[in-house]
């Protein structure tokens, strides 16, 4: 008899899926409050206790006295204002170990078990790989910061972003194919149809965008919608080269704006596909759009008021699991 229990397995996962959603809201809160150079060294294993003493708490603010961002922006700040800014790195890493223990402990168990269902552990190795290489990848985006600039790379941002939505929509994709499995034993995984790829590249071609529009302050270029200034794009900008399209504050916020339209239609297709395939993540989808392009909108006309832009890529990422599942909804019909 099996010892297999796919719904277990499924459950787990979307309690990771949902915390990995609650750390890239910290994450925008960190970037938003320019916290994400306050702790200058990665200690993976010993830097989950924070300072407890005022000689350890001296000698952190010592080390980000250091840094060009100190010197150049913060020069003068206070150790109260230090300690702010410090909460919001300290409790982003602290919650990547968290996950990182919340999805690697239940895994061996399952695995010791013989829970996980044939076929399975492969692809949470492999999402458990992926999750080590994000706190690699946060580490080296950091260390971007360190020397010469007063900030990050938004290419490496980008890359942090990315890695950890990819992981999240690859543990969104096979909890359900779990739950798929839980319901059916004969169930076979869903298939990743055309439409779902175009959509889902799409999709990410825009969050990549904004995230470039996060790390180059470009959502302060412009607090106006949907002219730049009194232009749909601003005459007084000259285009020299497509590295704009990445490295230029305005082209970037010109190219984010606009994208969301493209990228709409696409997940509307994709909605309209996963409908007729009788999945609710179809109508899930196109409500999340049209709340991503009022949040981004009012982003924009709030001159980034923090509460709404973590509102707008916190919905990015509920979005980003909507279209996960419409995706696969579309995708089971056909294996």
């Amino acid at each position: 008899m099996s010892t297999a229990r796919p719904r277990a397995v499924a459950t787990w996962l979307l309690i990771v899926a949902a915390m990995i959603v609650g750390i890239v809201v910290v994450g925008g809160i960190t970037r938003l409050t320019n916290s994400g150079l306050s702790i200058t060294e990665w200690k993976p294993i010993t830097g989950i206790i924070p300072p407890l003493t005022d000689a350890q708490w001296q000698a952190e603010f010592a080390n980000y006295q250091r840094i060009p961002e100190y010197q150049q922006i913060n020069h003068g700040m206070t150790m109260a204002g230090f300690q702010a800014i410090f909460f919001w790195e300290y409790l982003h890493r602290a919650l990547a170990r968290t996950i990182g223990l919340a999805f690697a402990a239940p895994m061996l168990w399952f695995w010791l078990r013989r829970q996980v269902p044939a076929g399975y552990m492969p692809r949470l190795v492999a999402l458990l790989s992926l999750g080590a290489l994000q706190g690699a990848v946060g580490w080296w985006m950091v260390k971007s910061g360190l020397a010469v600039r007063t900030d990050v790379s938004h290419l490496r941002l980008a890359v942090h972003l990315l890695t950890a939505l990819v992981t999240l929509g690859g543990i969104v994709w096979t909890a359900l194919d779990l739950l798929a499995l839980g319901r059916n034993r004969l169930a076979a995984p869903a298939r990743l149809l055309p439409v779902a790829t175009i959509s889902l590249l799409v999709l990410i071609a825009q969050i990549t965008w904004g995230a470039f529009t996060a790390g180059l302050d470009a959502g302060y270029a412009f607090a106006s919608w949907p002219l730049m200034g009194d232009a749909l794009f601003p005459s007084d900008v000259p285009l020299t080269g497509v590295g704009q399209a990445v490295n230029d504050p305005v082209v970037v916020q010109f190219i984010h704006r606009w994208l969301a339209f493209v990228a709409a239609a696409a997940l509307v297709w994709l909605a309209t596909r996963a409908h007729r395939a009788g999945s609710s993540a179809g109508v899930a989808v196109v409500g999340l759009v049209c709340l991503q392009i009022a949040l981004g909108i009012a982003t924009l006309l709030s001159g980034v008021q923090i509460g709404i832009a973590v509102a707008h890529q916190a919905n990015a990422a509920v979005l980003l699991i909507a279209t996960v599942a419409a995706a696969h909804a579309v995708g089971r019909t056909r294996a």
